[in-house]
């Protein structure tokens, strides 16, 4: 079957904007920004330095530009997704074209046998005459019968040759207009591609025209907003906390109710199902976070998915797979996967997506604190979750 089919030329394989104030960058960040990307293009032109204010300007437009270049990493994702979709489905599609074309030529043999006979036994005078010639009258009645069936296998054979024929022309058609569509998805995979590079070139641009004064007081800024997000994470892990206390004793107080009510029997036996299944819940979560902890200090890249390095949904959906539990590559498609959940009823193994285009994500680990995948020249780290406006959270499992 392989022989009807030509030799397939290897396909290359090559992530939405939305502004806002981005999350700070680092102190590793400002001496090192590790990008794979090109040489810089031309930077935006850059303030004044000497002076708090265009100090923080440089701050907010890096921020800007991480953030950018974060949404863009999430629509590469998307693209590259599609294209490796796309291109299982027209290496299917191929198969299924050789097969096919294996299935016709078989055909078109059998109606080559056919058509030979029919020839050979063109010139059969009737039924009377083969009477005459036949030294064996039960021989002409056996071959009589024989052509008669051979003439319902001759219409099959057509039928089925028409089938084969008009079946294989419309998959070279479908395989032919995937093709064409997986060189469009390429090409927006480049575009992507590029501009993610674009985006960080910048931002490194930026950073390098600083100087050691500058770096050193755009790290303190960074310090005093990374104080106050862990502040304000410590103030909504008190307030989870209270919260889960006064939960916990109004399910004690009311299980006590429908004990004295319908006797204890009935009580745990109901309650127990609820309990496995939150158990079950639980266990999973923390397979999650446990592999996310050895992932703790690899690298951030763009569109990386493990095991080496990852970007930020490329971390989460590892580590829920670790957990037996499949998400989808971008963090738009994984903020629809779960169960929503609001930031005061957060648990540990929850997904937190950040900003209003949902451009980041974090695997929450308890007291106010996530573990993520932040930006070029970070790493994989523990942070609180309050460092970046919170769009809303998914609990997977």
């Amino acid at each position: 079957m392989a022989s009807h089919r030509k030799p397939r030329t290897r396909i290359p394989t090559s992530s939405s904007t939305g502004r806002r104030t981005a999350y700070g960058f680092t102190t590793a960040a400002l001496a090192s920004v590790t990008l794979l990307s090109q040489t810089a293009n031309a930077a935006p032109s850059d303030p004044k330095p000497g002076t708090t204010q265009s100090i923080e300007a440089v701050k907010e437009k890096v921020d800007t530009l991480y953030h950018q270049a974060e949404t863009a990493t999430q629509h590469y994702n998307a693209a590259k997704e599609h294209s490796e979709e796309q291109r299982t489905k027209v290496s299917r599609l191929l198969d299924d074209v050789a097969e096919n074309t294996e299935k016709l030529n078989e055909s078109r043999r059998t109606l080559g046998t056919y058509a030979a006979a029919q020839y050979r036994n063109g010139g059969m005078t009737s039924s009377a005459a083969s009477l005459l010639f036949s030294n064996d009258p039960q021989d002409l009645f056996d071959q009589s019968h024989l052509m008669s069936r051979m003439a319902g296998s001759q219409k099959k054979a057509v039928d089925d040759f028409q089938t084969q024929a008009a079946k294989a022309a419309e998959e070279r058609r479908e395989a032919s207009r995937s093709l064409a569509s997986l060189t469009e998805t390429q090409k927006e995979l480049k575009t992507k591609k590029k501009s993610v590079q674009d985006k960080l070139s910048q931002a490194r641009q930026l950073l390098a025209n600083l100087t050691a004064k500058e770096k050193a007081r755009l790290a303190a800024i960074e310090k005093k907003k990374d104080e106050e997000a862990r502040r304000k994470a410590a103030e909504l892990a008190e307030k989870q906390r209270k919260a889960a206390a006064e939960q916990k004793q109004q399910e004690q107080k009311q299980g006590q109710q429908s004990s004295a009510a319908s006797g204890s029997g009935s009580s745990s036996g109901s309650g127990s199902g609820s309990g496995s299944s939150t158990s079950t819940n639980s266990t999973k979560a923390a397979k999650a976070i446990d592999f996310a902890e050895s992932q703790l200090g690899k690298p951030y890249v763009w569109g990386a998915t493990g095991p080496n390095s990852y970007d930020c949904s490329g971390l989460t959906q590892a580590a829920w797979k670790a957990a037996g539990v499949s998400l989808p590559r971008t963090t738009w498609d994984q903020v629809k996967a779960g169960t929503r959940v609001s930031t005061s009823d957060l648990k540990p193994g929850d997904l937190v997506f950040f900003f209003d285009d949902i451009s980041h994500v974090g695997l929450y680990i308890g007291d106010g604190m996530m573990i993520h995948a932040p930006k070029p020249g970070d790493v994989v780290k523990k942070a609180p979750i309050t460092e970046m406006p919170i769009y809303g959270s998914v609990r997977p499992a």
